[in-house]
């Protein structure tokens, strides 16, 4: 009996296996413990681990948010929470999973700061030096097209976490075609596929798709509820397949 089976149930299992296996990576979530509004404790953080690893998942790429009013979060700190992760992990018995780290980034001054004083930032991808960045969900930010040019200067390659969800785009697409164009990485998160945030980020997610604009699926997991979700609905949906079939970068990481 597979893992997936042990969890959830032996009649889950063939779709998950056809499904998320294909991506092998994860590289959007908030499994590290105790950083940020993911997982609260080392237990919390096991369990999903193992639910992850059951979706097919072989390496997770854990990004704690870091904003400057609310989850000031280091490089240092969130090192130490993966290592501190990686030893329960083993303890635990959980081998076959590849775990590291970086971050998501909230367009704040602290952010502009740091450009600017050129502290290093977490990145994923190896050389490529991949930033995840957020904004606001409401507020355009006014420093978006100045963050964007200085990571690029600075040698970052920017990948705009979740662009389905931020409400001041909706009807502005074109935005979102001119900042790709403007060599910023779009990632989408599985459950807006599902509806779960809401139907405007569902309707903007097949939409990206569509257009061949995603180049990263993320599962932005913060708690078993997002992944339920995920097994129970996005799995369903047939923006799925699509999205799969997209020259995604999730495998090459």
């Amino acid at each position: 009996m597979s893992i997936f089976s042990k969890l959830f149930g032996p009649s889950a299992a063939p779709a998950v296996a056809a499904s998320l296996a294909a991506l092998q990576v994860d590289m959007h979530s908030h499994v590290l413990p105790g950083l940020d509004d993911g997982a609260e404790t080392l237990e919390h953080s096991l369990d999903l681990l193992r639910q992850l690893q059951a979706f097919g998942y072989r390496k997770l790429i854990m990004t704690p948010h870091i904003m400057g009013d609310f989850y000031r979060n280091t490089p240092e700190g969130i090192r130490g929470a993966l290592e501190a992760l990686k030893t329960a992990a083993a303890r635990a018995g959980i081998t076959g999973l590849e775990l590291d780290c970086a971050a998501e980034y909230y367009l704040d001054e602290s952010f502009g700061r740091r450009l600017e004083q050129r502290e290093p930032l977490l990145t994923f991808g190896g050389a490529r030096r991949l930033v995840l960045f957020e904004t606001s969900y409401i507020n355009e930010p006014f420093n978006l097209n100045e963050s964007i040019f200085n990571l690029q200067a600075a040698g970052y390659q920017p990948v705009l976490a979740h662009p389905e969800r931020y409400t001041y785009l909706y009807g502005r697409f074109e935005e979102l075609e001119r900042l790709r164009e403007q060599g910023v990485m779009l990632q989408v998160n599985l459950n807006s596929l599902s509806g779960y945030y809401s139907a405007g980020a569902k309707r903007v997610a097949e939409k990206l798709i569509d257009g061949g604009l995603v180049d990263l699926l993320g599962s932005d997991t913060h708690h078993v509820k997002h992944l339920a979700t995920l097994r129970t609905k996005t799995l369903l949906s047939p923006y799925l397949a699509k999205a799969l079939a997209l020259p995604l970068l999730n495998n090459t990481l």
